[in-house]
């Protein structure tokens, strides 16, 4: 079946969020999908449409720049960037970036892409620095001056066009007991470290100054009501509420010491976890985030959001070890970060399953156990999500478009176009 084109302009309306009915939910993509075999994936495209809206409505006027590493598909990147109130892509590799940023088989030009990371990819630096169109167009994102060595090491800056950057600011927490919270990333903390390295880019040939970004991972990235864990989950709250105090005075003055030197485009933070916070900062003027369109089950453990499960996968029993148990062929999709329980795909429907507890999600077999293994037979199908959103991308060539109980179309996952980025 031939990709379809996405529309997400409209919300749908109360009457259609069926996703908050679950045994209406999911038998409705089990029947839409019925001609297909498994593994396959969905995307619920009026549980996409609820997200998408949502995410602006959270995020409180300001813009979103989609985070694609955790969608990893073009027509939904596509759609999501026309609708008001989207612009730009965080990409997460160079690579990725380029490709975007030059379209390709019916997907137009994105012309604002900010990598999300560090590179030190030369072939990719090389095509960047000789392109007057993808060097207008393409961001990259630097923390030292080490990286501008790179770069400059590839292609001499009176050889090449200017290079956009980004200055990253360190956006974790430095407790005076509990030490780091937060992630690894730029060494640049203060605003006085930021105000230097600033300085020293702008005086350097062949670079620009544009942007500064922050991710306060501790914030976005760490759900603060985790099922079962009441203490911690207080703890957690306790962190993100000092946190967001220390980084909004932080984040302040670090934007108002580079302004000082370089005349910034945009100063980017956050995450789907922290719209509404990071919408209050007067010092960011746009959002980072992506996860929230497909609504991973990572997001679950959010007390303030939850967003529809708009893409999910679905396995096939292909084996009765007992009359209580059943085996589905595959499941081992398993999410980045600390290795533990939540990283693993969460049975969905049927209700009433788990998996085994010395097995658990297998590369090529997944037993589960519990009230509804005993009806399940071989060839049925069982749906789970992903803990995180885009990784679930990287197991299937295309999701399978859903509308009420018909699949309308698919949507090739990179994977699905031959690419694989990271």
């Amino acid at each position: 079946m031939p990709t379809t084109t996405l529309d997400l302009s409209v919300a749908p309306v109360a009457s259609a969020r069926t996703w908050t009915r679950l045994g209406t939910y999911w038998p409705s993509l089990t029947a839409a999908t019925a001609h297909l075999d498994p593994a396959l994936a969905v995307i619920q495209l009026d549980a996409l449409r609820h997200n998408t809206h949502d995410m602006l409505r959270r995020a409180g006027g300001k813009p979103i720049r989609v985070a694609s590493k955790s969608v990893r598909v073009r027509d939904v990147l596509d759609a999501v960037l026309a609708v008001p109130g989207y612009h730009g892509v965080l990409a997460y590799t160079l690579a990725e970036a380029l490709w975007l940023a030059k379209g390709s088989d019916g997907h137009p030009p994105i012309e604002d892409v900010v990598v999300g990371y560090p590179t030190a990819d030369r072939a990719a630096i090389a095509e960047l620095a000789h392109s007057p169109e993808l060097a207008a167009r393409v961001t990259l994102m630097v923390d030292s001056l080490a990286q501008l060595d790179l770069i400059d090491s590839v292609a001499p800056a009176s050889v090449r066009e200017t290079i956009r950057v980004c200055l990253e600011l360190d956006s974790s927490w430095q407790h005076p007991v509990l030490g780091h919270i937060g992630v690894w990333r730029s060494p640049v903390f203060t605003a006085e470290d930021a105000r230097a390295l600033a300085a020293k880019i702008v005086a350097r040939p062949g670079f620009a100054l544009v942007g500064m970004m922050g991710y306060e991972a501790q914030i976005a990235g760490q759900g603060d009501k985790p099922a079962g864990r009441a203490a911690w989950g207080a703890t957690l709250r306790w962190v993100q509420k000092n946190s967001k105090a220390e980084l909004a005075e932080r984040r302040a003055q670090a934007v108002a010491a580079v302004r000082e030197v370089a005349d910034l485009e945009f100063v980017n933070g956050g995450g789907t976890g922290s719209l509404e916070f990071t919408s209050s900062d007067a010092s960011v003027t746009e959002i980072a985030a992506g996860s929230g369109l497909f609504g991973g089950h990572l997001f679950d453990n959010y007390q303030s959001f939850r967003p529809a499960p708009a893409a999910a996968f679905a396995l096939s029993v292909v084996r009765k070890p007992t009359p209580a148990t059943a085996t589905l062929l595959g499941g081992g999709w398993i999410a980045s970060g600390p290795a533990g329980d939540d990283r693993l795909p969460r049975i969905t429907w049927p209700t009433g399953l788990s998996m085994v507890p010395r097995e658990m999600a297998g590369e090529v077999q997944t037993p589960v156990t519990g009230a509804a293994a005993g009806v399940l037979k071989v060839g049925d199908r069982v749906w789970l999500r992903h803990t995180k959103s885009g990784e679930l991308s990287e197991h299937v060539n295309e999701f399978h478009l859903v509308e009420g109980d018909t699949v309308t179309g698919t949507a090739l996952t990179y994977r699905g176009e031959g690419k694989a980025f990271l």
